[in-house]
């Protein structure tokens, strides 16, 4: 293989867990070149709720990435997501001690540092500080301030806070798989690199990300995020809905869901049935597909006012914060049938499926441009645009088991060698530096 670059992105969800392996090709397209997936056994609504299985997760992802490339994942960046990510908007100022001289990148790290250092709940922690618009002595709506003049330097920012127990033990599990932590990301963010274009960041758009156990939701308004939000409900109440009132085992219910199920009840007639088998030779049951889409309306319903509250609650409303574009559906929960059109009826804003697609070289698998795989690309092209890079050398004979902190075994091939890009560090590496050495501490 020649000397390329490759990233992995590492997408830690409720329903499963996906290892992307990808390069930029020529054009600057991202070339996927191995994905590992796996039953996501130890995480519940987002957040790790049992380590040894979580890590056995991660490795059978990791090693099913690996053995189609025939090298070994050393340093993966990571989503995250969960019921304990909250966002507030926050402004901040600092006073030059030269106002002769311009503004330079130290006066804008030093304002975010500022920040930083904000007082949280007891056990909350900041992961991302995103600045949206700066003032510099009282002249607003400023997007870059560096070469201006200026003594007071202010600025609105996005802060994304969540659980340090919940990062901790995400770092935790990484680090006992046997690989390391690269950049952590809100998942929502990672989603709307993938499927959201300028444009539509530019004209005002919010992005419905439907898992199996959070739905998560990224506004943006002039090119900026403008509000995050992690909804606590996905897909996975949808089939619990289904396996009670259905009184049908989970798997049949998840199946009933993916091949018949259907948003929108008036769809259906009341003459089609769907038989299932009974369990140990008991008599097989008759569903009627009606009775279906009610159950899983009444559930789609709740999860789509309760994004669309997140909406109105940022002032959709209002002409200035209108979002233009619409609302784009991504994530698995999105492939539900008739679900756009559900979504169109209940919010009255313009809907479409998003497709990683937009991003993916021309060759890439089909599967992979699902909606489903949406936030494992976003990570992926995290990954390879801040330089989270690993150069492969040619693959040695020798295998060895690593036996890791947890005591479980995992198999790993050669090592990689680390080629980090040491250009210009975005805020969100620094603060991934300042995340691994809190983990090395704990």
């Amino acid at each position: 293989m020649t000397e390329q670059k490759i990233s992995v992105g590492l997408d830690i969800g409720t329903t499963k867990i996906v290892a992307m392996v990808g390069q930029k090709n020529e054009f600057g397209k991202v070339e996927i070149l191995s994905i590992g997936k796996s039953k996501s056994l130890g995480v519940h609504r987002g957040v790790v709720n049992n380590i040894t299985q979580t890590i056995q997760s991660i490795q059978q992802a990791t090693v099913e990435a690996e053995s189609k490339l025939g090298l070994t994942i050393d340093e993966v960046v990571v989503g995250i997501a969960g019921q304990h990510i909250r966002s507030l908007q926050h402004s901040d100022y600092i006073t030059r001690p030269n106002a002769d001289e311009v503004i330079n990148e130290e006066d804008i790290d030093k304002l975010i540092n500022q920040v930083h250092k904000l007082v949280m709940l007891p056990g909350e922690e900041i992961l991302h500080v995103l600045p949206q618009e700066y003032k510099v002595d009282g002249q607003a709506e400023i997007k870059e301030p560096i070469g201006m003049y200026g003594g007071r330097l202010e600025a609105n920012f996005h802060v994304v806070v969540g659980q340090v127990s919940s990062i901790r033990n995400i770092g935790r599990c990484i680090k006992s798989a046997g690989l390391n932590m690269g950049k952590i990301t809100l998942e929502p963010l990672a989603s709307s690199d993938a499927v959201l274009s300028q444009e539509e960041k530019e004209a005002g758009v919010a992005l419905i990300d439907i898992g199996g156990g959070t739905t998560d939701l990224a506004i943006f308004k002039d090119g900026i995020i403008r509000h995050t939000a992690v909804i606590p409900f996905g897909g996975n109440v949808v089939t619990e809905d289904i396996k009670e009132g259905c009184s049908i085992i989970h798997k049949q219910a998840e199946l009933l869901k993916v091949k018949f199920g259907s948003a929108w009840p008036g769809e259906n007639k009341d003459t089609e049935i769907v038989s299932i088998p009974g369990l140990r030779g008991r008599d097989p049951k008759e569903i009627s597909l009606k009775t279906l889409s009610k159950i899983i309306n009444a559930r789609v319903v709740e999860i789509i006012e309760q994004a669309f509250l997140e909406i109105k609650n940022y002032g959709h409303e209002e002409q200035k914060k209108k979002l233009i574009a619409g609302i784009v559906l991504t994530g698995g929960g999105s492939q539900l049938k008739h679900l756009k059109q559900l979504v169109e009826y209940i919010t009255g804003m313009d809907t479409r499926i998003g497709y990683p697609n937009e991003h993916l070289a021309g060759n890439s698998d089909t599967a992979t441009a699902s909606p489903m795989y949406a936030t494992a690309v976003g990570l992926l092209m995290n990954a390879l645009e801040n330089g989270n890079n690993i150069t492969p050398e040619a693959p040695k004979s020798s295998e060895e088991e690593v036996v890791n902190e947890a005591g479980i075994e995992s198999f790993t091939a050669p090592k990689i060698a680390l080629d980090v890009n040491e250009d210009r560090k975005t805020i969100l590496e620094k603060w991934s530096d300042k995340f691994k050495e809190f983990l090395d501490k704990a």
